[in-house]
């Protein structure tokens, strides 16, 4: 979630906010709810801080007893909409994770999901009694509610992002996978998002159980079809064999390479940091029959410590005539970014085919 995601919390939202809990709760003190969530150090919280700060000085201000707060919530519900009342699931998570209000806290879960999405704010209760939330999480999964047969998968994801990661899931992703069984061909495309994310999640720590499950699926049904093939992306990027078989990919060997001809070059073999390069290249496909590729190139991005980590970019996934020439070119920018600075240094930047490197050039970074 970007920096300015937490911008929609501004002062006229949080009054405008607090006028409509008032309406519904007439001791709700406006003035001190606007004033204590935006109290020092709230240009300094991210997306996630400003959340947890609403919530915990509605804490302060609703009823404390917490059936009596949720049902001032429940009220509003309806005129809450989107993204930015996530700390509506929030408020549950924060204040309903005791034994004494669990089945309380799941309905809530339920109801606040349909109107923003309780996939955050369902992780404590997983780690807290996985085997009884997981229970409610199946049920959810046969929902006729798209927003909560959603929630079922993407509060579950082992690896979610902006949030918490469930290491129980990383362990063993079984009741995980229970869940996805009956949301794999799901008719709402807003589901099977969350679904093929889910499995691409389980493909980063058990590749061969998510090939396992493919194998099991594949070529029923193009819902399925289309979770399948997003979430094996990880299995794909990296080129394994099965997964590249699975989907179509041509295969390619020694005593039939797939590529002939195979070249890349770079319009600078010098550059410094936050200039553009000019990548070309060109190869021939040595098929007579159309094929499926999936052609790359691949930077490998010197460190701080002078050490190497290569970042695949991806220019093409498609299926090509036989005996195809193939020519391209790509601008490349070496301006550092938030999640990667750049190093002085030799770079090494080849051209993929089916994960296999075909062609390699050089450029000096300085």
């Amino acid at each position: 979630m970007g920096e300015a995601f937490k911008d929609i919390y501004t002062e006229q939202f949080l009054r405008d906010f607090s006028h409509k809990v008032s309406s519904v709760y007439g001791n709700f003190q406006e003035e001190e709810f606007t004033a204590a969530v935006l109290a020092a150090s709230w240009e300094n919280l991210a997306l996630r801080g400003r959340m947890l700060r609403i919530v915990e000085v509605l804490g302060r201000l609703l009823p404390s007893d917490y059936e009596e707060a949720l049902e001032i919530l429940y009220r509003l519900v309806d005129d809450c909409e989107g993204f930015p009342y996530l700390f509506f699931p929030d408020f549950v998570a924060a204040f309903g994770l005791k034994e004494e209000y669990w089945d309380t806290s799941m309905k809530a879960l339920e109801c606040f999901t349909k109107h923003s999405s309780s996939e955050f704010a369902i992780r404590p209760f997983i780690l807290k009694d996985t085997e009884r939330t997981m229970k409610c999480m199946l049920k959810w999964s046969s929902s006729s509610n798209e927003h909560v047969r959603r929630l079922s998968s993407e509060g579950c994801r082992p690896r979610l992002p902006w949030s918490m990661d469930l290491p129980v899931f990383k362990r063993d992703p079984v009741p995980v996978l229970q869940i996805l069984e009956n949301l794999k061909a799901d008719s709402s495309l807003y589901v099977r998002k969350s679904v093929a994310n889910n499995l691409n999640d389980i493909a980063k720590d058990h590749p061969d159980l998510v090939l396992s499950v493919t194998r099991k699926w594949i070529g029923k049904t193009p819902e399925t079809d289309w979770i399948l093939r997003h979430g094996c992306r990880t299995l794909i990027r990296k080129a394994l064999p099965e997964a590249l078989a699975l989907f179509g990919y041509a295969d390619t060997n020694e005593a039939e390479p797939l590529v002939l001809n195979a070249n890349c070059k770079v319009s600078q073999e010098q550059l410094s940091v936050g200039d553009t390069c000019l990548f070309q290249y060109s190869l021939d496909v040595n098929r007579k029959n159309p094929v499926h590729i999936r052609l790359e190139y691949g930077i490998d991005f010197v460190k701080s410590k002078g050490k190497t980590s290569r970042k695949l970019f991806l220019l093409s996934d498609r299926t090509v005539p036989g005996n195809f020439h193939l020519e391209g070119s790509h601008n490349h920018s070496f301006a550092d970014l938030t999640t990667r600075k750049h190093y002085p240094g030799l770079h090494n930047i080849v051209l993929l085919i089916n994960g296999m490197e075909v062609a390699t050039t050089t450029l000096l970074l300085q």
